[in-house]
């Protein structure tokens, strides 16, 4: 299996607040759970507020395998997300390993 590792700091669109963003991201990205053939795991986490975090949003998930991942990476709903993503992502990190 491989762990795909996400976070995104957000920032202020004319749209939207970086809160209201976190939700919306959050909305889209479990929308993948049951659309997106081979996740096996997916959780999305919002920064709580008041605890000291630098990013907004991180996305944990299990992929079966590597092509499983890949197919992720190209699925239309991914491709939605990261249509929503581009004008209020500010910075992303991410990391993927076998779990």
């Amino acid at each position: 299996m491989i762990r795909h590792i996400v976070m995104w700091k957000l920032k202020e669109t004319q749209g939207a607040t970086r809160e209201r963003s976190a939700l919306q991201l959050k909305e889209k990205l479990e929308a993948c759970r049951d659309a997106v053939p081979g996740i096996v795991h997916l959780e999305v986490g919002i920064a709580a507020p008041g605890l000291d975090s630098t990013y907004d949003v991180v996305l944990v998930a299990d992929f079966t395998d590597k092509a499983a991942l890949d197919g992720y990476q190209v699925h239309p709903a991914h491709q939605h997300v990261k249509a929503f993503l581009a004008p209020v992502r500010e910075a992303r990190q991410a990391v993927d390993y076998e779990i």
